[in-house]
């Protein structure tokens, strides 16, 4: 049984403020099982759009946590905009979070953008 999306998304806002950032929903989902979209704004204006990790990333045994992959990077906000109203369209029942820190640290785990697993 995976953690549910409400439990992860106030863990990620606490933990978000805990480090000098801001964190808040954008848009909430489904409390238990719904996907969650992270919207990184930095300083320097631009944006990066972190969508859940397909299912290769997960191991066969049983995962408690989430795991993202970095959707856009560096982008401008009207890019993450048309890339969240398409995922809202296709999952109306997904979470959109936005943090603002320059570096997310470990606040959730991002999958290597070179397609392979770490297990």
């Amino acid at each position: 049984m995976r953690l549910k999306s409400h439990i992860f998304v106030s863990s990620l806002l606490r933990r978000a403020f805990s480090l000098g950032g801001y964190a808040a929903v954008l848009r909430k989902g489904a409390e238990d099982a719904g996907a969650i979209f992270i919207r990184q704004r930095t300083r320097l204006g631009t944006e990066t759009l972190f969508a859940p990790a397909p299912q290769n990333f997960f191991d066969d045994e049983v995962e408690l946590g989430r795991k993202f992959e970095a959707r856009l990077r560096d982008s401008e906000a009207e890019g993450v905009d048309a890339a969240l109203a398409s995922e809202v369209r296709f999952d109306p029942d997904c979470w959109i979070v936005e943090i603002e820190l320059d570096d997310h640290g470990d606040l959730f785990e991002v999958v290597p953008e070179d397609g392979t697993s770490r297990s």
